[in-house]
């Protein structure tokens, strides 16, 4: 198998483009295959480097992908917000709105 390959291999299967707020009050995009797992190493100080000295961090928004390419358009986009953009769309991305 060659290097090519495998890394097309580690990227079948769902991932999630996620929000997290610090506790700061800042905010932090990212994406992950296994989102669980994600926010147990930012909370323990192991995840991005950003969010290290920001724990704890809490999940405010998170979007399922089916691929890998689609989910690290949407993490970029996100990525560009403003952190008043980040603000107004994890408001406009909670349960129960329309």
């Amino acid at each position: 198998m060659s290097k090519n390959s495998s890394r097309i291999m580690k990227r079948r299967g769902s991932y999630q483009v996620y929000i997290v707020e610090c506790a700061d009050g800042t905010y932090y995009a990212g994406s992950t295959n296994h989102l669980e797992r994600r926010l147990k190493l930012h909370n323990t100080g192991h995840g991005a480097k950003y969010v290290r000295g920001r724990e704890p961090v809490r999940l405010v928004y998170h979007k399922v992908y089916r691929d890998y390419t689609r989910a690290a358009r949407a993490e970029y986009a996100l990525k560009q917000l403003t952190r008043q953009q980040k603000k107004q769309f994890v408001a406009s991305n909670q349960p129960g709105r329309s």
